[in-house]
């Protein structure tokens, strides 16, 4: 398989200069661990405070990961994506919210971004939390079978009703749903209402997509659970695939209520569990339809060896990479370049709001190992380049 992710040229084609030596300074910060650290605290404390920050975060790790504040912000990056055949997906990315008023404020906003996206070619998807939709303890009590007050029961009647109202929705106006994946002692509950909505949008085509955390030992089994329910009952099956990122929370939960971790004990288990789940999908293009969501560069280039091997063309509809903005941009681009489809994570939402997602983001790039560092070398490979073309 040719590589092409080293390409700079194309993957930093819409950075000015100035754009380039941002994103080097915030990762150059970003590689020093404890600076996070202490950074991510003062930030909080920060907006706790009052103090007036937003500015600077906006000028800095808000341009970097977020489309804007609005849907109408992110259209002028949804626009310049889309010159090069890089697709969005707009992602309300406001979290911890815990009560009705807020789950209807969030399904409010999920349709409207489906209203929003439906006559958008460069917008081919949607994306919500579960818990956006209802609290994640109640997730929990129907995942173990727990007897339900009648209190809890309508509550989680409604949490039905949203993800229904968002499905059909997305289902009438031929926009495709993806529901992220969270907690794993939440998620019993949401794959079987995700299930359902499959059996219910997706008779015809793909509309509703679950997310599998690769690094949960147990889901190569349920997708191909998923796989036989499908065949049996005659609808398509819609599937995110990442590695996971609630890994050192899911691991201490573990150890603190005395059970066997869901995630795997090494990261090449993940791997290996997420590139099994790649040819097993691959294998059964009939069924299902896969949005690959990786930072990873070998799994990429392996479902690429993946499409050739099985004479699936590099755009077809039922196959799509996908990435957050403001990262591995030498992978989105390379890859729409070669007429892969490819749709950036575009999240947006207000400065303040959107904090704890920021604050995710860097925290994550410090513990994916190499992720920063990765960054880095596109970004100074790029610099040199310039500078010698100019030279």
């Amino acid at each position: 398989m040719k590589k092409i992710f080293d390409n700079t040229q194309i993957a930093f084609a819409l950075k000015s200069n100035s754009q380039l030596n941002a994103s080097y300074f915030l990762f150059k910060m970003m590689a020093l661990k404890p600076l996070v650290k202490i950074g991510t605290k003062i930030i909080g404390l920060a907006l706790r405070l009052n103090l007036p920050v937003e500015n600077v975060i906006r000028k800095t790790i808000f341009n970097q990961f977020c489309g804007g504040i609005n849907e109408e912000d992110c259209l002028k990056v949804v626009d310049i994506l889309d010159t090069k055949g890089v697709s969005a997906v707009l992602d309300y990315a406001v979290e911890g919210k815990a009560n009705e008023s807020e789950f209807d404020n969030a399904l409010q906003k999920v349709l409207k971004i489906i209203e929003f996206d439906k006559e958008r070619q460069a917008i081919p998807f949607s994306v919500f939390k579960p818990t956006s939709f209802g609290r994640i303890d109640l997730y929990e009590k129907i995942g173990n079978q727990e007897i339900l007050t009648d209190s809890e029961q309508d509550e989680w009647n409604r949490v039905v009703g949203r993800f229904d109202w968002v499905c059909k929705e997305a289902y009438q106006k031929n926009v495709s749903i993806l529901i992220d994946a969270e907690e794993s002692w939440m998620q019993t509950a949401a794959d079987k209402l995700i299930l359902e909505m499959m059996h219910k949008y997706n008779k015809e085509k793909t509309i509703v997509f679950n997310t599998l955390q690769m690094y949960r030992w147990d889901r190569m089994d349920y997708l191909k659970e998923m796989h036989q329910k499908a065949k049996a009952e005659g609808f398509f099956i819609g599937i995110k695939l990442v590695r996971g990122a609630y890994m050192e929370k899911e691991n201490e939960r573990a150890e603190e209520n005395n059970y066997a971790s869901p995630i795997c004990s090494t990261k090449q288990k993940t791997d290996e569990s997420y590139d099994a789940a790649l040819r097993f999908i691959t294998d059964n293009l009939d069924v299902f339809s896969l949005f690959a969501g990786t930072h990873n560069e070998t799994s990429a280039y392996y479902l690429m060896e993946l499409m050739q091997q099985k004479n699936i063309a590099t755009n077809n509809v039922r196959i799509w990479f996908g990435q957050l903005y403001g990262m591995s941009d030498t992978m989105s681009f390379n890859l729409a370049a070669n007429g892969y489809n490819v749709a950036k994570y575009l999240p947006f939402g207000p400065v303040k709001e959107v904090v704890p997602y920021l604050i995710r983001r860097a925290q994550e790039n410090t513990a994916v190992t190499g992720q920063t560092s990765r960054e880095l070398e596109m970004i100074i490979k790029e610099r040199n380049r310039r500078k010698n073309t100019q030279s």
